[in-house]
């Protein structure tokens, strides 16, 4: 049977590791285009028909013929389609809606960046540099505190809200910050990559397409 889904990303990408994770965890099988930014093929016409943005991740829904984009947003379509890590009620989903804009405003720019620096992709100001580095540490901060006597971000089991901010935390050893100063968010991670289906970015997104 063929696969419903197609993600389209590369390897480098967190969002799109969002979304394949989304899909590992939930037990979808899914076609994997990869995506070569250098060649500029996120800006063609074909590409841009399907992304406006221009941007990773991109996933096709093969069942509808519905392209998406925005990692978060993604994720939300695939728990009401999937029925998985929506949340169990209405205060649950609106909590996990809100986690997930808190990590686009305070998380992600600040360990995305911060790792972008250090991986040689972008040059900025040392000034600039300290800032993501302190503001992420200020973001970790809070997510610690609130993670402190809780399993997961929102109500008794994983929801969205935690696996957009995995497919954050995973790579902030690689901006810099160190984790193990937060014991709470060291948890969490012990507890998630122990769920069905997690697989690291690596086995998620391969450095050329794949089919399911």
């Amino acid at each position: 049977m063929a696969a419903r889904y197609e993600l389209h990303g590369i390897w480098l990408s967190g969002p799109a590791y969002k979304v394949g994770l989304m899909l590992a965890l939930c037990g979808e099988p899914f076609d994997y285009v990869h995506v070569n930014l250098r060649a500029g093929e996120h800006k063609s016409p074909a590409f841009l028909a399907k992304q406006r943005f221009g941007q990773v991740p991109l996933l096709v829904d093969k069942g509808n013929g519905r392209a998406l984009c925005q990692s978060a947003s993604i994720l939300e379509y695939l728990a009401e389609m999937l029925g998985k890590f929506a949340g169990d009620t209405v205060e649950e989903k609106i909590q996990a809606r809100e986690w997930m804009f808190w990590d686009f405003d305070r998380l992600s720019p600040n360990i995305y960046r911060s790792r972008a620096i250090r991986l040689g992709l972008r040059s900025m100001p040392f000034d600039t540099v300290a800032m993501y580095y302190n503001e992420g540490n200020v973001a970790l901060k809070v997510l610690d505190d609130h993670l402190s006597g809780r399993d997961w971000l929102v109500g008794k089991g994983p929801t969205i809200a935690d696996i957009d901010i995995f497919g954050v935390i995973d790579y902030a050893a690689a901006g810099g910050f160190n984790l193990a100063q937060y014991a709470n968010i060291s948890a969490w991670i012990t507890r998630f990559k122990a769920l069905k289906g997690y697989a690291p970015p690596e086995a998620i997104l391969p450095k050329e397409s794949r089919a399911a």
